[in-house]
């Protein structure tokens, strides 16, 4: 920073660190042992629009990059969505366009199978990056599931906040977790270099577990770096993956 930063009081912008996105599969196995949520095998990269040729060579570079079938949804850059696929079983890359005019690259892998996820995550922003796309780069989000039926939740005698369970003891009644009602994400800020959680209620319109939110970000709090402006822990609703669009066909 420099001495006219300083008198100023500006701080120049956090440099991205992608390799930062790698640090998720530990951070998924401290989520699920703290609240029981595990991947969803979906996770989504978003960017400001990129039109025309450049769109077509994009997805063309990622079918190359990530060896996997490109589905076009929603596509802004019309077309048949580059549709060579990788082989039977192939996990599809797709393509939406949300309401303020973002694109969402969404690529879905087996839900046990977070590294390879997460590789996929990294490798879609550098590809971005290198293509002189930086600056268009948002976030990129991964999703998270609540437990199945017959997972431990937070039994009955924990506090209630909110109307809902927040904490007590483990149980193995599927009917005690209150969390069952909500979808999770882990969002990535691209130009922060930062995460926080994001956890739309399903049972609600543009309705948030802000309780889960705080809870998720102390007991990542050694894993990842979390965002400390809550202001800036933006709402994605809709985003890919959440609200069941996380639940893959079997190969």
């Amino acid at each position: 920073m420099g001495l006219l930063d300083s008198i100023l009081g500006r701080s120049r912008p956090v440099r991205p660190d992608l390799d930062r996105l790698f640090g998720l599969p530990a951070a998924a196995l401290t989520l699920e042992a703290g609240t029981g949520f595990v991947p969803a095998g979906a996770g989504s990269v978003c960017f400001a629009a990129v039109e025309g040729g450049a769109f077509a060579r994009l997805k063309g570079d990622v079918r190359d990059l990530l060896d996997v079938e490109v589905v076009a949804a929603a596509d802004p850059g019309g077309g048949d969505g580059g549709g060579r696929g990788a082989g039977p079983g192939a996990y599809p890359v797709t393509y939406t366009s949300d309401a303020y005019g973002y694109t969402w690259l969404t690529v879905r892998r087996p839900a046990e199978d977070l590294i390879t996820l997460v590789n996929d995550l990294h490798a879609v922003n550098a590809l971005l990056e290198e293509a002189g796309f930086g600056p268009n780069l948002l976030c990129s989000l991964t999703a998270f599931r609540a437990p199945a039926a017959g997972a431990r939740g937070p039994g009955t005698d924990g506090d209630l906040v909110d109307g809902d369970r927040a904490e007590g003891a483990w149980t193995d009644d599927p009917g005690a977790d209150g969390h069952r009602t909500r979808d999770l994400a882990l969002v990535y800020l691209y130009k922060r270099g930062t995460f926080y959680p994001f956890a739309p209620r399903t049972d609600r319109a543009e309705s948030r577990d802000n309780t889960l939110e705080v809870q998720v970000r102390g007991l990542l709090a050694g894993d990842l770096a979390m965002e400390p402006d809550m202001e800036r822990w933006f709402p994605v609703w809709g985003a890919p993956g959440l609200g069941g669009a996380e639940r893959l066909p079997g190969p």
